[in-house]
């Protein structure tokens, strides 16, 4: 058996959750062998099949409202209020700033997979070995390196205009007088369209996360003959 200086391993979707190492022993045969173009294919599909998936997801109706793993709750500040304003009988009240600014999260993503794509198109044959040799999160690592910047370009904007849309802005600032107005309470004053945009930013990536480990662990998400083929030799190690 001779070694093939190749970097055969499981490409790991888009976090690629445990990219372990190469497959150094595998014999040589036309089924085996895989050029350095193919493995970089095959990652970039992986990435982007994930991306397109994902994305789609949280830009839907309630996209992160309805998902437990991406949900946005108030920041630490607004928690009180949040509490306070329940104990005072105003749940509906509460509730509805809760929504907008899932709302608004949904929305922005709208703008990230052009971004994503982006990144992924532009690895180069270095960026893929460092993704396919790297720890359990070099993918999402990756992708967070070349695109947080201009996912926060992107998305802060959108952010505000869905605050403006649907009068979250009015919305918060009612909570947020009436909470003011307790007597005894500390005034708060939160910088709600970061926060957003920083949740949505997590979120986005929580869910490549996810589809990543799904690619690695279930070969029906191997949905072409190329990464059937890279993944056929990751099973063999």
């Amino acid at each position: 058996m001779k070694k093939i200086g190749l970097l055969v391993l499981l490409i790991q979707l888009t976090a690629c959750a445990e990219l372990q190492t190469i497959v150094n022993n595998l014999p040589i045969s036309k089924e085996a062998v895989l050029s350095n173009a193919q493995i970089g294919n095959g990652l970039k599909e992986a990435l982007g099949n994930g991306i397109q998936h994902q994305v789609t997801k949280l830009t839907q109706e309630n996209g992160f409202y309805k998902n437990e793993a991406v949900k946005i709750l108030l920041p630490a500040e607004l928690q009180k209020v949040d509490k306070t304003l329940r104990d005072l009988g105003l749940g509906n009240l509460a509730d509805e700033g809760l929504k907008v600014l899932n709302k608004a999260a949904e929305d922005a993503v709208k703008e990230a997979t052009p971004i994503f794509i982006a990144a992924v198109k532009n690895m180069s044959f270095t960026d893929v070995k460092s993704v396919l040799l790297g720890n359990e999160n070099a993918a999402t690592t990756y992708l967070q390196s070349k695109t947080t910047t201009d996912l926060y370009a992107k998305f802060n904007p959108v952010i505000k205009k869905s605050f403006d849309k649907v009068g979250a802005d009015q919305i918060w600032t009612n909570l947020i007088k009436r909470y003011n107005s307790i007597p005894f309470v500390n005034d708060v004053n939160p910088n709600l369209t970061d926060y957003v945009t920083q949740e949505a930013l997590k979120g986005v990536f929580t869910m490549i996360a996810v589809e990543e480990k799904g690619i690695r662990e279930n070969v029906q998400l191997r949905t072409s003959a190329l990464l059937q083929k890279v993944f056929a030799l990751q099973d063999k190690k």
